[in-house]
């Protein structure tokens, strides 16, 4: 059931205190709330990349909808990359490995 999981209990590193813990988790909010706006931003040029492609009249704008196409598949990538970088970081630094499970 690991993926119904939202927080985590409090068992760190020994040297980590419960202030550490907390901006850890602070932290971690923060790269999934940049995670979705890396989302949310490229889903808006999805969206306008397929509004471009509907103008029949001016073709000179396919040329702009697949630019945004483009940097639509290019921000959903960076956003995923910078968020599993970090996420490795946060684990590989501050967190036992989870892969034990508790008894």
């Amino acid at each position: 059931m690991k993926l119904l999981r939202f927080g985590r209990d409090f068992e760190p590193d020994e040297q980590v205190i419960l202030r550490d813990y907390l901006a850890i988790e602070r932290t971690r909010l923060a790269n999934e709330r940049t995670l979705l706006s890396y989302v949310r931003s490229s889903l808006y040029l999805l969206l306008g990349s397929i509004a471009f492609f509907q103008l029949k009249e001016f073709s000179n704008f396919e040329y702009l909808a697949l630019t945004a196409l483009i940097f639509s598949t290019v921000f959903f990538i960076i956003g995923v990359y910078r968020f599993t970088l970090l996420k490795r970081s946060l684990k590989r630094l501050y967190y036992k490995t989870e892969l034990e499970e508790k008894p």
